[in-house]
């Protein structure tokens, strides 16, 4: 008796020693794998407190389902499209909420597949994967939703199964201007202007005439009697000066000017 209760002890320790060291035992968490890769995949845009501008921009997504209904960022609270069954649907308690806030008049658009946004948040909650995208403005107005993908009620689902469901209804925009969501209007193609003959080429034109030759410059002269300040103004500051007394000499390079009393007496 005592060796049979011993194997069956023995092969509950071998069962959970086993269930343990399993590879299942450390498999990740699907929520938190799905995290992850939302994570790897997008890139989050920053905006403001308010939601009215943008701080960094990030991933563009592109539509692929009709009918995404958003609401105004003026609105407290953004509405909830479930993706279920291949369709996107609001929740009557979401389009209950501007009755809520006493303004019937919230305004609202309707987007439509291939229009682009910006995704701002994502979050995996126990009922599902939540994406919080934003637009660009539309005559001046933001709108945002939530677009809630749920988990089926008895299991969760592997992370590949629902980044395929998301990618059903939205997908990265890798081509373009990756800093705008909205599609901006290409202008029509102009038709190409229609060849003309090349001009004819222009009769070279002659250079002008060479200046005149200007008239030689007036031969400097000075007379006897003249004071030595009116010979510097003529000839300008001689090159050697010679005092002897009330006598004085100026050499320059081709005469010599002598003065007496400051008045030329001599000029050699």
């Amino acid at each position: 008796m005592r060796k049979t209760g011993m194997r069956k002890t023995t092969g509950w320790i071998v069962a959970i020693v086993w269930a343990f060291f399993s590879p299942w035992a450390f498999a990740q968490d699907p929520k938190t794998e799905i995290q992850t890769r939302l994570n790897s995949q997008f890139v989050l845009t920053r905006f403001t407190a308010d939601h009215s501008d943008i701080v960094k921009a990030g991933s563009v997504l592109v539509l692929q389902k009709d009918n995404l209904v958003m609401f105004s960022i003026d609105t407290s609270v953004p509405p909830t499209s479930t993706y279920k069954n291949g369709k996107l649907q609001m929740g009557f308690g979401t389009s209950l909420v501007a009755l809520r806030t006493g303004d019937t008049k919230v305004p609202q658009r309707a987007f439509v597949q291939g229009e682009k946004f910006w995704l701002a948040a994502t979050l995996v909650q126990d009922d599902g994967v939540y994406l919080l995208v934003i637009s660009d403005p539309f005559n001046n107005v933001r709108y945002y939703t939530k677009l809630k993908f749920p988990f089926n009620k008895k299991n969760v689902g592997s992370a590949d199964e629902m980044m395929k469901t998301i990618a059903e209804v939205v997908s990265l925009d890798s081509g373009g201007d990756q800093n705008t969501a909205q599609q901006q209007p290409q202008p029509p193609a102009q038709p190409a202007p229609a060849s003309t003959p090349a001009p004819a080429p222009m009769t070279a034109i002659a250079p002008p005439p060479p200046p005149a030759d200007a008239p030689p410059a007036a031969p400097k002269t000075i007379s006897i009697g003249q004071s030595r300040d009116v010979v510097i103004a003529i000839l300008g500051q001689p090159q050697k000066v010679v005092k002897l007394n009330t006598k004085e000499i100026d050499i320059y390079p081709d005469l010599k000017v002598t003065f007496i009393n400051n008045k030329v007496s001599d000029v050699q």
